[in-house]
């Protein structure tokens, strides 16, 4: 695809990568059979390729309006695209240049700015949202039912922490959310490496790895988050962990690109590189202990498994490019795994997406529970905690970390 940047972004760092990115697209329009807003409302703008057009009109000076606006916001940034792309084409970093562009160009209506503006002061901060949690589920019962679906009624018993005994160690994100909601999956995780050999760590302060705030457009806070998070890793990459080790794939793919986020930072951008390089999702860590993995399932499992669905986030399939890895490991563990229909399509939470498009959100949650109920599995396991939060409500099935299951299959 020819370009013509206009001047006030030609020679910067944005542009040039832009205009790399806007060259490899052959506008096939393979992206719109697997864009879930395009495959909803069959509009081209609503799809990648019509995307792809808006952002290279704006790069080239044409006027940003509320519309253009509109159409950027409704995409998931699921990057299923990028799967399907035969030409390579980086649509995820392309719509982080044109978001930031149209943030800047069109001022958003007072309740949303609000509505933004209290998501990246909430979030990102655990103490802050586990205070509101609580007080939210003090006063469930009073609630709007919309938001009565978002608040969880309990929240999963950690369970013990094994002590720091291996000569391995590694480390894990504790992240903003998940401590919150669903402070097993890291203390799982913890106790199955601990059975093959390795100690988990959380770094004190590390706290959000960024995406909350960069995805709600606030990108300079989200980068300050991601340099803050690697001053607290710092330590111990200094002293040689082996890995940091992501238990939430949207989490994971982030920090696997803070080499390509930071690259224009001088004071970040080796650190930031040797992060990115560091950084594995919890099924690459399983999946390369296999040869000590399988004695001890053959050990401790149990004569049947329960049949499983699952929830592949778009943040590992698409995000990571991490496909059959979840799979191998359940099914070596004796679990039966049904089919799911267009498991490549994205559930609709996508970081705060289920707040901020709530319809459309709606209607992609209802077409992956049915897909994930058509094999009729007894549990379903997921590898992201935001997609787990966004589909619990919606099902009466069992759903949890696939670590969850496979640390119970462990013990027998």
């Amino acid at each position: 695809m020819q370009t013509e940047l206009a001047d006030f972004i030609k020679d910067t760092p944005e542009g040039r990568q832009a205009d790399a990115i806007l060259r490899k697209c052959v506008h096939c329009g393979f992206c719109t059979a697997t864009c879930p807003t395009y495959q909803l409302l069959g509009d081209e703008l609503d799809g990648p390729r019509g995307r792809i057009y808006l952002i290279k009109g704006m790069l080239e000076g044409a006027a940003v309006t509320a519309k253009t606006q509109l159409h950027l916001d409704r995409c998931l940034t699921c990057r299923a695209c990028e799967t399907t792309c035969p030409s390579g084409v980086q649509y995820g970093h392309l719509l982080d240049i044109g978001r930031k562009l149209a943030e800047e160009c069109v001022p958003r209506p007072l309740l949303a700015r609000l509505q933004r503006q209290l998501l990246r002061v909430v979030l990102p901060r655990s103490w802050l949202f586990g205070s509101l949690l609580k007080l939210g589920r003090w006063m469930r019962p009073l609630l709007p039912f919309a938001l009565q679906d978002k608040i969880p009624a309990t929240v999963p018993a950690a369970g013990a922490w094994p002590a720091a005994r291996h000569q391995r160690r590694m480390l894990v994100l504790a992240g903003c959310v998940q401590p919150v909601l669903s402070p097993d999956i890291n203390a799982t995780a913890a106790r199955v490496l601990d059975r093959l050999g390795v100690s988990l760590i959380e770094a004190p302060g590390a706290g959000c790895c960024g995406a909350v705030r960069f995805h709600l457009n606030a990108q300079e806070d989200g980068l300050d988050d991601m340099r803050a998070l690697i001053d607290a890793w710092g330590p111990f990459v200094d002293a040689g962990v082996e890995a940091i080790v992501m238990t939430s794939s949207g989490c994971g793919a982030t920090v696997k690109e803070y080499g390509h986020l930071l690259a224009h930072d001088p004071a970040y951008a080796a650190k930031a590189q040797r992060i990115s390089a560091l950084t594995q999702d919890i099924s690459e860590v399983i999946a390369a202990e296999a040869v000590r993995l399988e004695p001890l399932l053959a050990a401790g499992k149990a004569p049947a498994a329960p049949k499983l669905a699952l929830q592949l986030p778009c943040s590992l399939q698409h995000g990571q490019q991490i496909r059959g890895v979840i799979e191998r490991i359940l099914l070596a563990a004796g679990f039966e795994l049904t089919p799911v229909e267009d498991s490549h399509l994205c559930c609709g939470s996508a970081g705060t997406y289920s707040i901020l498009q709530p319809e459309l959100s709606a209607r992609l949650k209802v077409n992956k529970l049915a897909a994930l109920h058509a094999g009729s599995p007894q549990a379903i396991v997921s590898a992201n905690l935001g997609c787990m939060s966004h589909l619990h409500s919606g099902t009466a099935l069992p759903l949890e970390h696939w670590i969850v299951a496979l640390e119970r299959r462990l013990a027998g």
